[in-house]
This record gives structure tokens, sequence and C-alpha cells, in this order.
């Protein structure tokens, strides 16, 4: 039979957690104080309102309206697709920031507002609005 020493052995039992509660206590600490060094702050310079004593009017918009038969108005005015086409070229070259509201009726076959849409990305007017209503 072999001898076992106990004094040996009974000192694993006993592991002492102390330097490693100190050693985390201390990284985290590191960890606190360097955290706020290493936020990058974003700086933004914010552009500073300008005093104008000539205020520019506000842009003509120009109304399109599909109504529920699918009839095409720009400006109150009946046209067709390749009207309204023409129409848009001939406003696009008298004013290149031409602005346009489409509204189409709560009835309207959708395929029509996506044919105006479709007219004004190939006119190439890009300031366009759709007019919605609050229902209650």
């Amino acid at each position: 039979m072999k001898k076992i020493s106990h004094s040996h052995h009974s000192s694993l039992n006993e592991l002492n957690i102390t330097p490693l509660l100190d050693l985390a206590f201390v990284l985290l600490v590191i960890f606190i104080i360097t955290t706020p060094q290493l936020s990058n702050d974003l700086e933004m310079n914010l552009p500073s309102p300008k005093k104008n004593n000539n205020p520019s009017p506000p842009p003509k918009l120009n109304y399109i309206g599909v109504d529920n038969a699918g009839q095409i108005t720009l400006n109150q005015q009946p046209m067709e697709l390749p009207q309204l086409k023409a129409a848009l070229t001939t406003l696009k070259a008298a004013d290149a920031d031409t602005s346009v509201v489409v509204r189409g009726a709560a009835d309207v076959d959708y395929q029509k507002v996506i044919s105006v849409l479709d007219v004004l990305q190939v006119v190439d007017i890009t300031k366009v609005g759709l007019a919605t209503e609050t229902t209650q």
C-alpha cells in the first residue's frame, strides 16, 4: 500500500480566489477609465440660418390627378398619357426644378397611377409628392 500525504492534497481542495478577484477588479477599473476616451465624438458643423431680406416665393406646384374612371388631369386640364408627357416636358424645359404632386382617387386602378409616375421618371422630374387624405 502506498502512503498518501493528506497535507499535500488538502491544499488543492481549498482554492484561494482572492487574487483572481483582485485581478478582475483591476481590469474592470482599467476598462471603466479607458472607455470614455475610446468613444469617438462626432463633430458636426451645422449651417447657420441665412438672413435673407428677399424671401424667395414658394415653388409652383403642378397637380396631376387620376380620378375613379382613370382620367388624368394636369392642373385641372384633362389629358391622356402622351399629352401628359409632352406637357411635362414643356414644364421641365421652362423650369428645371419643376415640382409635381400626384393624387390618385381611392378607387382608381393603381396601374394608372404607376403609369403617371413612369412618365414623370421618363421626363426626369424628381421632385414628386404623393397626395394622401386622412380617413376617420
